[in-house]
């Protein structure tokens, strides 16, 4: 089809926005002798001749690749300068390609790919500064871990043979470490968000990233700092027993993930674990006495993706998962509960992403795999109360035992009332 006077202006406008941010980039730079790559105008050309250049492409003509070819030829002649002076970067010339390309996708029809590139140009553009800052929080440590634990899971998964073995069946090498992307990732989240946010956060969001990186870390470090800062004990029980409840909704995400129909069954009664952290979290946002407002310093949490803990975590899955496979296979799913509570008192994922595992396979059934992913999060809770008693300051005891401990007795009810 001819081209249109909307279409052009469209390709026109979406090169503008896109110009419109790296000008505003460049002037916040505040350089008077920085190298310019272009702004709203050139963008707005560029636009333009992208569509030109994909409306000839319609018609059999090569001006398509002449008209990037020059443009990108322009870019790398300013990119050569800019590194002579130093201001060197590749996202101008990156910038400059996407926008001739978002005025093609106009000229071929496809205006909302285009709508979409340009937003997502936009926004990497303008998030330049936030991206720069948040990666100055992580150290080479954590760069070394992120890199060995990409390569070693290209290597593994792989490789590893993705079938039963061993006595009853009961170890799968695949398995065992593709349980370890899973959870490593799911706290490498919360790691990486507590490691962006720094001390800038409050005692809420440092509570809640702590819990998804890790509530036993949590745990035992504001325990400690009660000691070391007893008026503020009630506020580190808050972070605690916060902490420890983001576990819940954390482990049926995780469950969901491998065993929908699992994840439903215990949904209701790890929801109603959470009923007494609920409370006391109201009480203490809503309660008028004075209460730390101020940053808090993140618990110190290892990166899930180091392979201590990576290998640390694939063990005790694969000690468990064995477990469990042997008591089914021995016809002693009685002793399930017992194990459930004995890995809750280690690390409740593993025996959470078994029975997932086992009851998607038939061996258990449904309502035992429920209950026995109830059981690890009563004994996580009865651990946590443990720690937070032994180590933490007197006034924090009370406020920790209330919750933890109801938290725990609401799950063993709702495990004999299944």
């Amino acid at each position: 089809m001819p081209p249109t006077l909307a279409a052009i202006a469209a390709s026109a406008a979406l090169g503008a926005l896109i110009g419109l941010i790296r000008q505003w980039s460049d002037q916040e730079k505040q350089q008077k002798d920085a190298v310019d790559f272009g702004g709203v105008r050139t963008h707005a050309l560029w636009g333009m001749l992208g569509y030109l250049g994909g409306y000839g492409s319609t018609q059999g003509s090569w001006v398509l690749p002449v008209i990037i070819v020059v443009v990108s030829a322009h870019q790398i002649l300013a990119r050569w300068k800019s590194i002579e002076e130093g201001h060197g970067g590749g996202t101008s010339f990156a910038a400059s390609l996407l926008t001739l390309l978002s005025g093609t996708l106009v000229a071929w029809g496809m205006t909302q790919a285009a709508v979409l590139v340009t937003a997502l140009t936009m926004v990497m553009l303008g998030a330049k500064k936030p991206i720069h800052a948040w990666t100055r929080n992580f150290t080479s440590e954590d760069v070394r871990a992120a890199l060995q634990f990409a390569a070693i899971t290209g290597v593994i998964l792989p490789l590893v043979p993705n079938r039963a073995m061993g006595p009853f069946d009961g170890f799968n090498p695949y398995s065992t470490w593709l349980m370890v992307v899973l959870i490593s990732g799911v706290g490498f989240v919360g790691y990486v968000a507590m490691r962006v946010l720094g001390t800038k956060s409050g005692i809420v969001i440092t509570s809640l990233l702590g819990g998804l990186a890790s509530s036993t870390a949590t745990t035992l470090a504001f325990s400690r700092r009660s000691k070391e800062e007893p008026a503020l004990s009630v506020d580190y029980a808050f972070a605690i027993s916060t902490a420890c409840t983001v576990m819940v909704p954390r482990v049926v995400a995780v469950i969901a993930v491998l065993n929908p129909e699992l994840a439903l069954a215990s949904a209701l009664p790890l929801a109603a674990m959470t009923v007494p952290a609920l409370l006391f979290a109201g009480w203490y946002l809503l309660s008028p006495r004075k209460r730390d407002q101020g940053p808090v310093d993140s618990p110190a949490v290892s990166n899930p993706l180091s392979l201590k803990t990576s290998i640390k975590f694939a063990l005790l899955y694969a000690i468990f998962a064995f477990l469990v496979k042997a008591a089914t296979q021995l016809d002693m799913q009685d002793s399930l509960l017992p194990l459930s509570f004995v890995s809750g008192l280690t690390d409740m994922d593993a025996i959470a992403l078994s029975m997932a595992e086992t009851q998607r396979n038939g061996s258990v059934v449904l309502d035992l795999a429920a209950k026995a992913v109830v059981m690890g999060a009563v004994a996580n809770s009865v651990l946590k109360a443990g720690l937070a008693a032994s180590l933490g300051a007197r006034a924090l005891r009370l406020p920790v035992a209330l919750v933890l401990g109801s938290t725990a007795a609401i799950g063993a009810a709702a495990i004999f009332l299944f």
